[in-house]
């Protein structure tokens, strides 16, 4: 029987990624560092990538990485996702190191395990694993096909992952045109990307979707702990205001409703925990039902997350309609990710394709 609970080295690695986001990455200053327009913080991300390790978790030690897991990445995803904390991790560190992993592209996982680059694959953020399609330019010959729309961390890569009809291609930011666009999630900012046709040939054309779609896979497995860190600050911090927070004499979580409400957010969390975690520990013991598990998880944690940003605002009342209070944060971030490798109506589909039964569009 399949263990989710934490192993010792996860829940150390867990308190190591915590402290450095708390000393350094505080989600009460957050909204403060969103309104300069430059929410990455590169003294944090090389603590967290190069000093600490993290980026390089997936990668063998023989390519000079960690020679972790999947379970290991989760953990680092679950605490980034509790302080909504803007780093390349799950673009650059899992979804682009997945892929490179399939490709066996030994010099530049060496680079991203260590931390000395960060890789984004220049696809739309809102691209699931059962949606890859290579681009092509006029004519259908191989090509960026112009600009590609809403690819997340893009302002803070060095090389983008360019599928084409003829391959997989790396392309250094400097031959790479990217433009700033305005993203619901100002945590994890969006670009739109315009490659020409230059470029390092990584694998051909048979190699790299399969590539492409194991990257997108890994990505949206683990999305679900960044989604269940999320959720699980969201109840704490809420928790901890009512119970704070007094009316008529008495603290507002006393109050049978809102117990209720919370009683219901802890019991999703719980479960969606369950989910993420099958999913983390599919994908690291290489099971045949990854894409299952992965799908399941998906369609239930984006849900849980989203529900618990909403009561998280809301249950604070009027402070957590301010700007100056991180939940709005929380909220965007939450929205954002339920469209994010795949929508949930998408996994139901996939998901039920793969247990054959009618999908959501058959049912109707």
């Amino acid at each position: 029987m399949t263990d989710l609970l934490y192993s010792e080295t996860e829940s150390d690695l867990r308190a190591a990624v915590r402290s450095l986001l708390a000393d350094r990455a505080d989600p009460a200053a957050l909204p403060a560092r969103v309104e300069t327009g430059r929410p990455h913080d590169p003294a944090v991300w090389q603590a967290l990538a190069a000093d600490m390790g993290a980026a390089g978790l997936l990668v063998p030690e023989r390519l000079g990485g960690q020679g972790a897991g999947h379970r290991e990445a989760a953990v680092v995803l679950e605490e980034l996702g509790r302080a909504v904390t803007p780093a390349p991790y799950l673009t650059s560190s899992v979804v682009a190191t997945e892929t490179l992993l399939a490709l066996d592209a030994t010099e530049l996982l060496a680079d991203l395990a260590a931390g000395r680059r960060t890789a984004v694959l220049a696809l739309p953020l809102s691209i699931g694993p059962d949606t890859v399609r290579p681009a092509t330019g006029p004519g259908g010959a191989p090509s960026a096909a112009g600009p590609v729309t809403g690819v997340a961390d893009a302002v803070v890569a060095d090389v983008f992952l360019v599928h084409r009809p003829d391959g997989l291609y790396a392309v250094d930011a400097a031959e790479v045109t990217v433009t700033p666009v305005t993203a619901l999630d100002l945590t994890r900012p969006l670009a739109t990307v315009a490659a020409d046709s230059g470029g390092t040939r990584l694998a051909g054309a048979g190699a790299a979707g399969p590539a492409v779609r194991r990257g997108l896979l890994a990505g949206a497995g683990l999305l679900a702990s960044e989604q269940l860190g999320l959720a699980e600050w969201c109840l704490e911090e809420t928790v901890r205001h009512t119970r704070e927070r007094h009316q008529f004499n008495r603290p507002v979580g006393s109050f049978q409703a809102l117990k209720h409400r919370m009683a219901q957010l802890w019991l999703e969390v719980v479960h969606a925990r369950a989910a993420a975690r099958a999913a983390a520990d599919a994908l690291a013991t290489g099971s045949p039902e990854a894409p299952l598990v992965v799908a399941v998880a998906q369609a239930y944690c984006s849900r849980v997350a989203v529900h618990a940003a909403e009561e998280c605002v809301q249950l604070h009342g009027g402070i957590g309609m301010t700007w100056e209070h991180p939940a709005h944060l929380y909220l965007k971030r939450a929205k954002a990710d339920q469209i994010a490798l795949g929508t949930p109506g998408r996994h139901k589909e996939a998901l039920a394709a793969l247990v054959d039964l009618p999908g959501p569009a058959a049912a109707e």
